[in-house]
């Protein structure tokens, strides 16, 4: 690495720290001020660093502006893959990564149970928002304007016994959801599978995915289903921290 580079990286991460003085940064350098001053005024230039007064300096736009789009170019799929394999690897169960496309979520991802008793699903397989864990937690993210302009859109085919079929029932559970930070689905989706879900959140807090455990309830009762809840809720909240959400 060239030295000239190397000392610039050293002193953005100290400013990182707080604003610094001309002369603590040229000591925690090991250069002269010339020095440090040379190479805070091209840091200037480019808006890394921003001068508050004659000899003190902090982070400038430019480095906030290019963290921002690190993170939106995160990729929650290419993040979520190694914390839904250990996830699926825990449980035994099958974990879905999916994400809110118009009216409908879309499975981006997935984990296959070890049962030979499983559900079907698949990659880019479509699902109503009304009925599924993950669609639920997904819109319920949503501004109330957004969800009540869904809800009223959105059709309530009954696919079974237990599905939501008014957007009034819908908007009562969407405000459960938000209540409570999880969604679930107790066979609404299909008759002999029951799901539970929670939210994965990008460095602006926006639920950018959702990810769940879908299990036949052959296999699992609900009790113990959300016996894995907590497990499944702090997996959402370690892939949003690696997004970047610190709240």
């Amino acid at each position: 690495m060239s030295q000239s580079l190397e000392r610039g990286l050293a002193a953005l991460t100290a400013l990182a720290e707080g604003p610094q003085t001309l002369d603590g940064l040229a000591q925690r350098l090991g250069v002269h001020k010339t020095t440090a001053m040379r190479l805070l005024r091209t840091l200037e230039t480019g808006r890394f660093v921003r001068r508050e007064d004659v000899h003190r300096y902090r982070l400038g736009s430019a480095v906030f502006a290019l963290a921002h789009q690190a993170l939106d170019d995160l990729d929650a799929r290419d993040v979520a893959r190694p914390f839904l394999d250990a996830l699926g690897e825990r449980t035994g169960h099958t974990i879905h990564l999916a994400t809110l496309d118009e009216d409908q979520v879309v499975y981006v991802d997935k984990v296959d149970s070890v049962h030979p008793v499983r559900m079907y699903s698949r990659i880019g397989r479509r699902a109503p928002l009304h009925c599924t864990a993950v669609g639920k937690v997904l819109v319920a993210d949503l501004s109330q304007q957004r969800r009540e302009r869904l809800a009223q859109r959105i059709a309530y085919p009954k696919l079974t016994a237990n599905t939501i079929d008014s957007a009034e029932r819908y908007l009562a559970e969407l405000e459960r959801v938000r209540a409570q930070g999880y969604s679930v689905d107790r066979s609404e989706h299909e008759e002999f599978t029951h799901c539970i879900a929670a939210p994965v959140r990008n460095h602006r807090g926006d639920a950018v995915a959702a990810m769940s455990i879908s299990v036949p309830k052959v296999l699992l009762s609900w009790e113990d289903l959300l016996g894995w809840l907590p497990d499944l809720r702090r997996t959402a909240a370690e892939i949003s921290r690696e997004l970047g959400n610190r709240q």
